[in-house]
């Protein structure tokens, strides 16, 4: 089992799963482009994926659909 990522790092995974750049993310958050950056290394790093495309995934299946 995947561990979940902090309820506001779950608004950031659905972000990345509309395809949103970080740049866009940052504009939306209104937080600067590196915080962005960060946020989605944590989630990278608590799900143990290796890539913006597995958040996606893992985001429309545990975060989008409910």
């Amino acid at each position: 089992m995947v561990a979940s990522p902090h309820p506001a790092l779950k608004g950031i995974a659905a972000l990345v799963a509309q395809g949103l750049s970080n740049k866009e993310i940052a504009a939306k958050l209104v937080v600067s482009e590196r915080t962005a950056e960060s946020h989605i290394l944590n989630i990278l790093n608590k799900l143990g994926f290796n890539s913006r495309t597995q958040i996606a995934s893992w985001a429309t299946a545990n975060v989008l659909s409910r």
